[in-house]
């Protein structure tokens, strides 16, 4: 049986609206899966493409599709073993993209081969999204600060990187911009989900950085909130913001069109670390949101940010 037989036969394991279709899709047919999957699984979706130029859209729709699908087989399938099976086949499904596209009959891969073609965007980029889904299947908990700096190398990154590339960025000293925002982001996001990913079995708040504070892990099942909790969510979020406005000097150095989307992600990231900060670094008694009137104010200056990039 071929690499790709086996893929679609493991697929068959995941999420119906996932599995791969008796027959190739056309190009616009697989376009159009990828958009709809994108709009209707993401409510910030059409906010964050809508100030990216308008010739890349497409390209995102299908990596959107990607990552969608991916996290959803790691994260929506409960046995561990059987999302690593899954995770497996949609890699090899990726190196099909690569290798031999015309035997992919996956409509994510489909719409992924127009994007590879045009832009050039290196298969590593996608592989290591995958190398930290798999590594969510087998490791729940995290030791130290570094460690979770090297899982966001392949799970938060390679999105900015991916940005950059396809709009046609590839300078070395962009990327790593781009991954101190990627990384401080994902930070931000384990640090406000600290009680969901508990119900999980997952603890991302760092082991040294728990035990520097007194903070143990049955504070955190019990959802015990003492002065000592304060010190580390305090100390974790201003070490998250100081990351995330060092790479935030991207903007300054890419066109004034992505500036305006890369300022909104930066200040998306600000935005959360002010909830947890405003909740008084209490994320245990419940998830800090930020407001809607903030989304708008962000939303409004990213808008007059594209207004300028277009008429400037």
């Amino acid at each position: 049986m071929s690499v790709a037989a086996i893929a679609w036969d493991a697929l068959a394991e995941g999420p119906g609206e996932y599995r791969t279709p008796e027959r190739r899709p056309s190009l616009d047919e697989s376009k159009e899966w990828c958009k709809k999957l994108a709009t209707s699984h993401y409510e910030n979706f059409h906010v964050a493409t809508f100030f990216l130029p308008k010739r890349v859209k497409p390209h995102f729709e299908s990596i959107y599709a990607y990552c969608r699908v991916s996290d959803d087989l790691g994260d929506e399938v409960s046995d561990p073993a059987a999302a690593l099976r899954l995770l497996d086949a949609w890699g090899a499904m990726l190196d099909e993209c690569y290798d031999a596209p015309e035997h992919s009959r996956h409509p994510v891969f489909v719409a992924l081969r127009e994007t590879i073609v045009s832009t050039g965007v290196p298969r590593e980029l996608f592989a290591n999204l995958l190398r930290a889904f798999r590594q969510d299947q087998v490791k729940p908990h995290y030791e130290s600060v570094a460690e979770l700096l090297e899982y966001s190398q392949d799970s938060a990154n390679p999105v900015g990187r991916l940005v950059l590339w396809v709009c046609g960025y590839r300078e070395e000293m962009l990327g790593v911009l781009s991954d101190k925002v990627c990384t401080a982001l994902q930070l931000a996001n384990f640090w406000q989900d600290v009680v969901e990913d508990d119900e999980r079995g997952r603890r991302y708040l760092p082991a040294d950085e728990m035990r520097r504070f007194d903070v143990t892990d049955e504070q955190i099942r019990s959802r015990r909130f003492t002065p000592d909790f304060w010190r580390l969510m305090q100390s974790l979020v201003e070490q998250t913001r100081t990351m995330l406005h060092e790479g935030g000097a991207i903007s300054g150095l890419v066109d004034k069109e992505l500036a305006a989307t890369l300022d909104l992600f930066r200040k998306g990231g600000d935005a959360i670390l002010d909830a947890i900060e405003a909740q008084g670094f209490d994320v245990l008694k419940k998830r800090p949101e930020v407001s809607k009137g903030k989304k708008v104010r962000l939303l409004a200056g990213a808008l007059v940010g594209k207004i300028r990039g277009v008429f400037s």
